[in-house]
């Protein structure tokens, strides 16, 4: 199958980070398929399209992976609730996942978890659409909203 998500997860890069986008910014193939093997028992085939496209782009880049959200490492993934989960909140209120069933669309929604009441709602958008939009928010609204921000008094 073609690329089709590359480049748009690429162009975080120069457009969040002001840095040229390089290979070591991704992950390898080799690396995605020993990760997920790892942590699903099941080759790196088994994800959609989207997803492997995003960490061979992103995978590597700490600043993206970590940017207000935790997008796990491939290696970190899990199945629970018949959801593959991919990303939590830094106080592991919610977590984020894909339907199990949905594993072989190419670009499938994206759904969030409350884990106090365990209750899984969609978040009206493919995985493409909700991390570009995720990363418009954290660095075109909450950073510079951070950074006016005065420091404490301590």
């Amino acid at each position: 199958m073609a690329d089709m998500f590359l480049d748009k997860f690429r162009s975080l890069v120069p457009e969040y980070l002001d840095d040229k986008w390089q290979p070591e910014d991704g992950l390898s193939e080799d690396e995605l398929e020993e990760m997920v093997q790892d942590s699903l028992g099941r080759p790196a085939a088994v994800l959609p399209q989207v997803v492997r496209e995003f960490y061979l782009s992103v995978g590597g880049v700490e600043d993206l992976m970590e940017a207000y959200y935790f997008v796990w490492e491939p290696d970190e993934f899990e199945i629970e609730d018949g959801y593959l989960l991919f990303m939590e909140d830094e106080e592991e209120k919610f977590v984020w996942g894909i339907r199990e069933d949905q594993l072989s669309v190419p670009d499938p929604l994206v759904h969030r978890r409350n884990n106090a009441t365990g209750r899984w709602m969609s978040e009206d958008g493919t995985f493409s659409e909700y991390m570009m939009d995720m990363y418009s928010w954290v660095f075109e609204e909450l950073e510079p909203e951070l950074e006016d921000q005065p420091e404490s008094q301590g």
